[in-house]
């Protein structure tokens, strides 16, 4: 039973903006795939890039695991790519 209520969008940007220093420069747009799955871009300043990717992706997994999560709760599936 899926539950459409939940915010990935709001849930990755709590999990990103505190990491960025660009903050005006965050985007996030979620999109449904044909599939019923959820696909979430981020994109970020240039320079914000590397500490969202984190040390061997460290951080940037970390935020995939959590919106997974999160969606898998509300029997959703989610992929959150980070954009150049």
């Amino acid at each position: 039973m899926a539950d459409h209520n939940v915010d990935l969008c709001g849930l990755v940007r709590t999990l990103v903006e505190p990491i960025v220093e660009f903050k005006d420069e965050l985007e996030i747009v979620e999109s449904e795939q044909g599939d019923g799955n959820v696909l979430i871009e981020v994109r970020v300043n240039e320079e914000d890039t590397g500490k969202v990717i984190g040390r061997q992706g460290r951080v940037i997994k970390a935020i995939r695991t959590i919106t997974r999560a999160a969606a898998a709760r509300a029997g959703m599936h989610v992929d959150v790519e980070l954009l150049d």
